[in-house]
């Protein structure tokens, strides 16, 4: 694992840091570039860390993945250049595990091969991201089609990708979890309509983009669905699941990078008569930080552990998903802190990385929720005569 580890940390060292701001302008420049990169980082074997070799990938499991990830994870761009980026990466895993061999041929390989992007068109304007059972996007059956009519938004990486992975109520007077399907769906369909909503003041470009979608009669073959009619909640936990220990194994990266920002900087920088390293509120903001990052880490592999065992983790993913994204947001602020005015510039990726850490309380189900998750399955062990046991 340390080889590993240490050749995605070369490839980054050589090919990434130095290209952060070039990337970071998202014009076409900057998409020859990554083209590039993924091109090289392809050809050097560091291609797909999140899929097993079955699958076309060159993933060895969840606890691996997280070891990569406090290297990839250290630059946004990371996840993108080495094809394992949200959201085709959870895409990937439910095309994988529910696919059929045509729908593979069709959507997994391109999407595994970095041929085509993908995006998972599940969150709408009108009701709660954080209760799917109240979706209204309809697909109904004519014929040999599905005719897909709603609206979307938060349809991340919509803009560009090859095909989106939409959750529609096809069964409307079933039971609220099985309401809903997946259906698998081509960008270029008639009556798609796909429009980039900024968020934090940023636009973004293609696999970076927050999008609307509206589907107006959008018609796509009964083959294109993905998994059971009906399952669309439970394939939904499935690739959720996975999907948010990927956000928080990314963000072990991230804060690890703004913690040792502070401290080198707080070091350099000297005010009142000494360095700020000397001052006993950035002593305690770093203590404070190391305790809360290598909690993160102990959390993530744990989690990461238990799901390569067999388990779901539901438990612990949702306790590392809101605790590292508290300490996410905590680290980073700090940093910024410290560096005083620097920090919000673009003169070092702090500003960058505060604004997306912000939406990591709230993307793939807010804190509240995940709280929420934790206490009432610790409280269901202790309703029932029994304990909850930490393991």
């Amino acid at each position: 694992m340390e080889d590993q580890r240490a050749a995605y940390r070369a490839f980054m060292e050589a090919h990434l840091y130095p290209n952060e701001a070039a990337l970071a302008r998202e014009d076409d420049d900057a998409a020859v570039l990554i083209a590039d990169l993924r091109a090289r980082a392809k050809a050097e074997g560091l291609w797909a860390p999140h899929l097993p070799p079955e699958a076309g990938g060159t993933g060895q499991g969840f606890l691996a993945y997280a070891h990569l990830n406090e290297e990839i994870g250290r630059c946004v761009w990371g996840q993108l250049v080495f094809n394992c980026q949200a959201p085709d990466a959870g895409n990937g895993e439910i095309l994988h595990m529910f696919g059929t061999d045509e729908q593979k041929a069709e959507f997994l390989a391109p999407l595994v091969s970095g041929d085509t992007r993908s995006f998972f068109s599940m969150t709408e304007p009108e009701v709660s991201g954080a209760d799917p059972t109240g979706l209204r996007t309809t697909a109904t059956q004519d014929g040999g089609e599905w005719v897909i009519d709603g609206h979307k938004w938060f349809s991340s990486g919509a803009e560009d990708a090859g095909f989106g992975v939409v959750m529609a109520v096809t069964d409307p007077d079933a039971d609220r979890h099985s309401r809903m399907s997946q259906i698998l769906v081509p960008s270029d369909t008639p009556g798609i309509g796909i429009e980039p909503v900024p968020v934090m003041g940023h636009r973004g470009r293609g696999w970076s983009t927050h999008c609307e979608v509206t589907y107006t009669n959008v018609r796509v073959p009964l083959s294109n669905l993905l998994g059971e009619r009906g399952a669309g909640f439970r394939i939904a936990q499935k690739r959720l699941g996975p999907g948010r220990i990927h956000h928080v194994m990314r963000w072990l990266g991230q804060m690890q990078r703004a913690f040792e920002l502070m401290c080198s900087y707080a070091l350099e920088r000297e005010a009142f008569g000494g360095p700020l390293a000397e001052k006993q509120t950035v002593q305690n903001w770093i203590a404070d930080s190391a305790a809360d990052i290598q909690a993160c880490r102990l959390l993530t592999l744990d989690a990461a552990h238990k799901i390569d065992q067999g388990d779901e983790a539901r438990v612990e993913i949702s306790l590392v998903k809101f605790f590292a994204a508290r300490v996410l947001n905590e680290v980073i602020d700090r940093a910024i802190q410290v560096h005083g005015g620097l920090g919000l510039t673009d003169r070092t990726p702090l500003a960058a990385m505060w604004a997306m850490a912000r939406g990591g309380r709230i993307y793939d189900g807010p804190d509240e929720v995940h709280r929420m998750v934790v206490s009432r399955r610790i409280l269901k062990e202790f309703a029932s005569g029994g304990v909850y046991r930490f393991s």
